[in-house]
């Protein structure tokens, strides 16, 4: 049993097989690699070979794999208890840490926080809280959005395949509007023509409990809002009594170059709900919102067995602090405009590069076929991850049509590092645009 366990353990191949044998097919996975262990920005697979990660566990660890405060408070808070169940028995920690955000969080208005396990989980607490505050049912998201797997929030998502194919029907009084994409010829007058139709074709604006936008599309193909278009959603909501709900799940944490990336735009949300870079790798989400909107919901319609979990709690109070000291929201500015550079000088002689974008850290390459935009090439997105594995470098891709690469390096990753990576970035696309 030993000799079968070593063996297994220092092969990919095998440790593959026995995926397959063991987990149903719908769980995917990006790369054919199992990680020993790993620190800030590289991973040291199963074999010893060593992977520098452009991934980051899809933007979770902005604080890098293992920061070592991060740790430090998670085995601070295992030598005291593991779980009690906040709604049983409190902890300070679970307090001071929504104590935090809602200070962190844009606007002048009091904020209250309450914390679950998920990104999915948040964003369907978010419609419970909008729902009894306003005491409608519509919800309106956008075309292109993700917002989880969960059957609500998969209704909210604006992609079928690969994540509703088969799971229907979905919940209904959920509708989707354009969202910009100058590239693809939306406006921000396109988009909120398209709200206005659903207003006149769909359902009346005075039965819209919330509209949920992401700050900069994730699963979309990482793009980002023009400002103006939160500014006009701002006004309309105000308009309609509609609340406004910014999803962070994946921009939040510094990511964009602020601890919110609506923080661009001027306004203030209603509702933030944020997860991901909040527990630096430890499982954590939160509900951040306008204290009137968030006391809604009544006693004990708000809660998880696991939520706010202490271990995660104490990591995610360590986050903040590393997100504080080590300037991390301006690294984050630097790390994408350095990106976006290099990539740019490429893009002046590929012409299947139709776009360079991002905000922040969070940086896209959009590939199409012989210069046209609206001729979208998934497989030389695909031949470039591909290219870039066997370099040593992990990447995924993103986009309706899963044609757009997406960059989410740890905000701590060395310069040299960075250097490193996006080296292998170029040369793999190089080869790739031959594809």
């Amino acid at each position: 049993m030993n000799a079968h366990h070593e063996i297994t353990r220092a092969s990919n191949a095998a440790l593959m097989q026995r995926r397959a044998a063991a987990l149903p097919r719908g769980v995917g996975q990006g790369h054919p690699v199992f990680a020993e262990r790993a620190e800030n920005a590289e991973i040291w697979d199963v074999e010893g070979r060593r992977w520098i990660d452009f991934c980051a566990g899809i933007a979770v660890v902005n604080t890098g794999h293992c920061h070592p405060r991060v740790i430090a408070a998670a085995h601070a808070q295992l030598d005291k208890f593991t779980h009690t169940c906040f709604q049983v028995v409190a902890y300070e920690s679970y307090v001071e840490l929504a104590e935090k955000l809602n200070r962190l969080a844009p606007g002048a208005t009091p904020k209250k926080t309450f914390f679950m396990n998920t990104g999915a989980e948040a964003v369907e607490n978010a419609i419970k809280v909008a729902r009894a505050y306003t005491g409608r049912s519509g919800i309106i998201a956008f075309q292109g959005a993700f917002h989880g797997r969960t059957m609500y929030t998969m209704a909210l998502t604006g992609k079928v395949d690969p994540y509703k194919v088969g799971f229907g029907p979905f919940p209904g009084e959920i509708f989707h509007a354009p969202y910009p994409n100058a590239l693809h010829g939306v406006s921000v007058d396109d988009s909120i023509a398209g709200l206005e139709a659903i207003f006149k074709n769909d359902i009346e604006a005075r039965r819209v409990a919330a509209i949920f936008a992401e700050p900069v599309q994730g699963e979309g193909g990482y793009l980002p809002a023009p400002p103006e278009f939160f500014v006009r959603l701002r006004e309309l909501c105000d308009r309609h009594g509609i609340l406004l709900v910014a999803d962070e799940i994946q921009t939040g944490a510094a990511r964009c170059g602020k601890m919110f990336a609506i923080e661009h735009s001027g306004i203030e949300p209603d509702i933030i709900t944020m997860a991901k870079g909040l527990g630096g790798g430890l499982t954590l989400s939160a509900v951040i919102g306008k204290a009137e909107i968030m006391d809604a919901a009544t006693p004990g319609g708000l809660g998880s067995t696991y939520a706010g979990n202490p271990i995660a709690v104490a990591g995610a109070l360590a986050v903040l602090d590393v997100i504080e000291d080590e300037q991390l929201c301006a690294r984050a500015e630097r790390i994408g405009q350095a990106m976006r550079d290099k990539l740019n000088a490429l893009a002046g002689r590929l012409d299947c590069i139709a776009e360079v974008r991002g905000l922040g850290a969070m940086t896209a390459v959009e590939f199409c076929r012989a210069g046209d935009p609206h001729r979208p090439a998934p497989e030389i997105a695909n031949a470039l991850k591909a290219e870039a594995a066997k370099r040593g470098l992990l990447l995924l891709n993103c986009g309706t049509y899963g044609n757009v690469l997406r960059l989410m390096v740890p905000l701590t990753i060395p310069d040299a590092v960075l250097a490193e990576g996006m080296e292998i970035l170029v040369a793999a696309i190089e080869v790739a645009a031959q594809a």
